[in-house]
């Protein structure tokens, strides 16, 4: 008789442990359903285990929250989980979900920056995409100290350094994280292209400042060395560059924002970047170049080249003297019909084609 009692005792408690462990299974290996609709899901500081668990079963991503804590307890990560932003979704198995709370990997999201942006349009990029809020984008990157923290060397701004490329940042990144990415891809870029040892006499800021102002006046790339030979034969003989996109520059220096049009004022307007006032280079970059930029800076084409003039399509006339130069303003500049319809995008239509 008692050993009957024994063996139905023993026969209940198997099939119980059986039983659970099979619910155990099945609740680990099996997902609430087949829907794969990214739920974006984000733990905050100060969230308990236990609190996000009835929250990812109220949402409907997990059946039990207290199997979930309890697997999680079991292997020893309960306690791991990671503040952060996570693409979850139903058709998950609870395993993977508890995986991906541990990680820490939080989604990634990329934010590009164009050749020739400045870092006050670079600002509106980060505000625009989230990252943080213009005006604490641009006190970063001017302040002395962490300029200085960078680049090894004390200069008024990151300009020309933040490397324009696509960057992979999530909710989490810090301005500063971000910025440093930036200057360190500049600096693998500036050493690939092998700029030290072209250029002889010429510093790496007045290289950057050059690329710069090569990068704001063309975007079609086989005209870069071309314009690069303009400025260096200027430069050669002392005299002005008298390049617009410094006066622009010039400008957002004081209102803290690009504007496009300049105006005769303009011109003649006393500011440290307007190269119709002054001989030489300006006191820094007025843009982040890109690799091509860097590369004419250091490697002009040889030419005599003086002078340029728009196409009004993207592209330009060059010129040796100022005779032909006038020419050339008056076939593609002061006729009419020379402009009409005529659009830099058009550079682009040319590209794809």
């Amino acid at each position: 008789m008692k050993k009957t009692i024994f063996w139905g005792i023993f026969a209940i408690f198997v099939l119980g442990v059986g039983g659970a462990y099979w619910l155990f299974a099945d609740f680990l290996n099996n997902p609430v359903s087949a829907n794969a609709t990214e739920v974006i899901y984000e733990v905050m500081p100060g969230m308990t285990f236990r609190s996000v668990a009835r929250d990812l079963q109220h949402k409907g991503l997990i059946r039990n929250a207290e199997l979930f804590v309890l697997f999680a307890k079991l292997k020893g990560e309960a306690s791991h989980m990671k503040v952060g932003e996570y693409g979850l979704a139903a058709n998950q198995a609870p395993a993977d979900i508890l995986a991906t709370l541990v990680s820490g990997k939080s989604l990634e999201r990329k934010v590009t920056f164009a050749e020739g942006l400045s870092i006050f349009e670079m600002a509106d990029v980060i505000q625009e995409v989230g990252l943080g809020k213009r005006e604490v984008f641009l006190k970063l990157v001017r302040d002395p100290q962490f300029i200085e923290q960078e680049l090894g060397e004390k200069q008024s701004s990151l300009e020309g350094y933040l490397f324009p490329e696509t960057y992979a940042y999530t909710k989490f990144t810090d301005l500063k994280e971000l910025v440093h990415a930036m200057v360190n891809k500049f600096k693998e870029v500036y050493e690939q292209v092998g700029v030290k040892s072209s250029l002889q006499g010429w510093s790496r800021h007045q290289i950057v400042t050059l690329a710069s102002i090569v990068e704001k006046e063309t975007g079609a790339p086989q005209e870069r060395p071309l314009i690069a030979a303009v400025f260096h034969n200027r430069l050669r003989i002392g005299m002005m560059l008298q390049t617009d996109p410094t006066i622009i520059y010039g400008k957002a220096m004081e209102t803290g924002s690009i504007e496009i049009n300049i105006t005769r004022a303009d011109l003649t307007r006393q500011t440290e970047y307007n190269t119709y006032t002054f001989k030489g280079l300006p006191p820094g970059p007025i843009a982040n170049p890109g690799r091509e930029a860097l590369l004419a800076a250091v490697r002009p084409a040889t030419t005599k080249y003086l002078f340029f003039v728009s196409h009004n399509d993207g592209t330009h006339e060059f010129s040796e003297d100022y005779k032909a130069h006038q020419k050339a303003v008056q076939k593609y500049q002061l006729d009419p019909k020379a402009r009409e319809g005529k659009s830099w995008r058009d550079l682009n239509k040319k590209a794809g084609n």
